[in-house]
């Protein structure tokens, strides 16, 4: 490692989840909360500390993982027997919701490239994971897979290797922060919209409508962001 990029390491900003996750200890510290006791709803959570619910949540869960809190959905957020000072909260990458706005960013452009480059073999391609998500979709694990295949078929669609790349790299930032917001926030509603939405993205791919691919895809990542954020 050279020695800009470990000075650059060391001076780096704490990751915003990890931020939050402190100041939510320090009020658990400051209230004398004792283990079992819930702590205030998300809402006035976030406004008791200025931040998102995104961030809320991220902090939440990180500490979740770190055996301070037990989020149980649809219920609230309890103090763990386990002391606050003692967390061990982790430090995994980016957070969850800086993975979605990356993908924002790249994965609109590259379904409206894929929209004006895609031979035939790579719509079939994008056709196949559709299919395979919706014949999954009571299969969690198979159905993931599906969904990853579909946004990397598109990546390749662009012709462009440096896209896949970038796109594999953002799907493998699905930390242990990830699949806990997704296992408590995801809804059976979010799943069958993101079939509609992927149906939507893959019609407007083949009739290389690249406007209509761009403007599909934001939609379903906004919408997959909405639900994982409550609204935020």
């Amino acid at each position: 490692m050279s020695g800009v990029q470990a000075q650059s390491e060391r001076t780096a900003e704490p990751r915003m989840y990890r931020v939050v996750a402190e100041r939510i200890q320090e009020l658990i510290r400051e209230q004398r909360m004792e283990p079992g006791a819930r702590l205030p709803s998300e809402r006035e959570l976030a406004a008791a500390l200025q931040v998102s619910r995104a961030s809320l949540r991220e902090g939440l869960i990180a500490l979740e993982l770190g055996g301070v809190v037990e989020v149980r959905s649809g219920s609230g957020v309890y103090v763990s027997a386990r002391p606050a000072s003692q967390a061990d909260v982790p430090e995994g990458g980016p957070g969850p919701f800086e993975v979605l706005s990356a993908r924002n960013l790249i994965e609109t452009e590259a379904a409206a490239m894929a929209a004006r480059n895609a031979s035939p073999a790579a719509l079939q391609a994008i056709l196949a994971a559709v299919l395979e998500m919706e014949r999954s979709h009571e299969d969690r694990s198979s159905n993931e897979q599906a969904d990853r295949n579909f946004h990397l078929a598109i990546a390749h669609a662009t012709g462009n290797a440096a896209l896949v790349g970038v796109v594999d790299y953002l799907w493998r930032q699905r930390n242990s922060l990830w699949h806990r917001l997704k296992e408590l926030y995801r809804t059976e509603e979010l799943r069958l919209s993101t079939l509609r939405d992927h149906r939507a993205i893959l019609e407007a791919i083949a009739t290389r409508d690249g406007p209509a691919a761009r403007r599909a895809m934001r939609l379903h990542l906004e919408r997959v962001t909405r639900t994982f954020a409550g609204g935020a």
